[in-house]
């Protein structure tokens, strides 16, 4: 119910772009691997890429090459590739002129790796690598190359769509084995760059309303502190991230870099929101001395990515959403008796009978809405 939200071009059927960011939905992924002839070890052990390519055979053929030879290198196995079946024909001229071929690339963890995490590290220097020779290194057709997600955790279906354009697109939405327990859903309207494929919403941690209004300066401190980055869970992979933001994307995808980054070097997903989006403390005589010194460390590490900004964020295992420091921007939420939760820029998002809903409630300025799958509940 959220038509009015989103943005279309002079084309009512061409949209300003939007999509979902699901949970590794296995039990699909191993039917239609298994038709593609593609063996997957058990869930967590591998990771699916979906990416853009371009139209042309002889240029796609060159960067998957591309591709599998960096996923080599990195010492991770690929399992196979499987063309992701679409149907354009919801779709305006404008957004069928720039479509990419849709394909997925399935990824085996080496066993070396400790852990999960540290296969999701391995997975996003094999993408930072990925865009860095194909996309920005001029490989032939290389400006169609881009990876909406690349985890073992979550998979994002998404494109140049109007809302009800997106399961039309992906018949694989319409699957009854796409099974998830969260999903991040975004309609675009684009304000500071123009719409795209790869502009389209959820990023790969987050999908936003509002926009970023210190974007300048959050991308110069991030630029000038990069030469100085050290990690021990990166270690040297570190120089093969670089750049962090990647200047060609909207203002969302720049925050959703510099997110990405902070969780994947070790903090929790919660913890790094409130690095970038951290409350007014400095004179709130309410905040207890122990938050303040928080932010007052943190401010020291990262300046604050300013909005107005309504923000929904996702590892696959927590979602949540929280607002900048000035709170303009609304969130509502419904919890309903069979333990549903929904939450959206308006009341109404989706028909939910009276009878059914708990309770209600708003994002508040100064509050973070997470939900943990692993525990259970409402944080």
């Amino acid at each position: 119910n959220l038509d009015h939200r989103g943005a279309c071009g002079c084309e009512v059927n061409t949209g300003d772009g939007a999509g979902i960011l699901l949970q590794m939905p296995d039990k699909f992924l191993r039917k239609v691997s298994e038709e593609s002839k593609i063996k997957l070890p058990p869930q967590g052990d591998y990771g699916v890429g979906m990416v853009y390519l371009p139209r042309d055979a002889s240029q796609r053929g060159q960067c998957e090459k591309a591709f599998e030879t960096i996923v080599a290198e990195e010492g991770q196995t690929v399992l196979g590739w499987r063309t992701i079946p679409t149907d354009n024909s919801s779709l305006g001229s404008v957004a069928r002129a720039a479509e990419p071929v849709m394909r997925q690339i399935f990824i085996g963890r080496n066993p070396t790796l400790p852990d999960q995490l540290a296969f999701e590290r391995k997975l996003y220097v094999i993408r930072k690598r990925a865009a860095n020779t194909i996309r920005y290194g001029k490989l032939p057709g290389g400006n169609f190359f881009y990876v909406p997600s690349l985890s073992s955790r979550t998979l994002v279906y998404k494109g140049l769509l109007m809302p009800a354009q997106v399961d039309q697109y992906y018949p694989d939405l319409r699957d009854s084995d796409m099974e998830t327990a969260l999903a991040l859903v975004h309609s675009r309207f684009s304000t500071n760059t123009f719409p795209t494929w790869e502009r389209s919403h959820p990023y790969r941690y987050i999908a936003h309303n509002g926009e970023i209004n210190t974007l300048r300066g959050n991308i110069n401190w991030m630029h000038a502190r990069q030469a100085m980055f050290e990690s021990e869970l990166f270690a040297d992979d570190i120089k093969k991230i670089l750049p962090i933001i990647n200047t060609d994307g909207s203002d969302s995808a720049m925050f959703d870099n510099c997110l990405e980054l902070l969780v994947l070097a070790g903090r929790p997903l919660p913890h790094a929101m409130m690095m970038v989006l951290p409350d007014p403390w400095t004179n709130d005589e309410s905040m207890s001395h122990e938050k303040k010194a928080f932010y007052e460390y943190h401010g020291c590490l990262m300046e604050p990515w300013d909005g107005p900004a309504s923000i929904a964020f996702t590892d696959g295992t927590r979602i949540g959403a929280v607002l900048d420091r000035n709170g303009l921007r609304p969130s509502r939420y419904y919890v309903t008796k069979d333990d549903m939760v929904i939450m959206a820029s308006e009341v109404g998002v989706l028909d939910v009978d009276k009878e059914r809903v708990l309770e209600k409630g708003r994002l508040e300025n100064g509050r973070k809405f997470v939900i943990d799958n692993e525990q259970g509940r409402i944080v």
